[in-house]
């Protein structure tokens, strides 16, 4: 059993920035891939970032690529989202997510956190 932890959600203006954290535990962090998903209301939840279990293998979504990063910290057992130039269509419960096997974009994952709440105001 793996129990995630998000945090670093807030209001903010278009154009400003958040960081969003994910804290695991549980089970050894370094055996999971990590993702970001994000689910806007009225909408299905979608990708927004993965992070393969070693960290060499980097995936986002066409509509952040270049403004938000993903990293992970073994350490720390954290995964984060630096969020860059948001925009008001960022607006979206975030969620953190983990999985062994393959690397995946798709919501199959077996571990998910709460959410973080994320509002980009224009």
């Amino acid at each position: 059993q793996v129990h995630l932890a998000e945090s670093g959600g807030g209001v903010v203006q278009a154009g400003d920035s958040l960081r969003l954290s994910c804290t695991a535990s549980g089970r050894t962090f370094g055996h999971f891939d990590m993702a970001w998903f994000r689910q806007a209301p009225g909408k299905e939840r979608e990708f927004v970032a993965v992070i393969s279990r070693d960290g060499s293998s980097i995936y986002y979504a066409d509509s952040v690529k270049g403004r938000f990063t993903i990293s992970r910290d073994f350490d720390k057992s954290t995964v984060s989202l630096q969020m860059n130039s948001l925009k008001p269509e960022d607006t979206a419960l975030y969620y953190c997510a983990a999985r062994q096997g393959v690397l995946t974009t798709s919501p199959q994952y077996d571990y998910w956190g709460q959410g973080t709440q994320v509002t980009v105001s224009s």
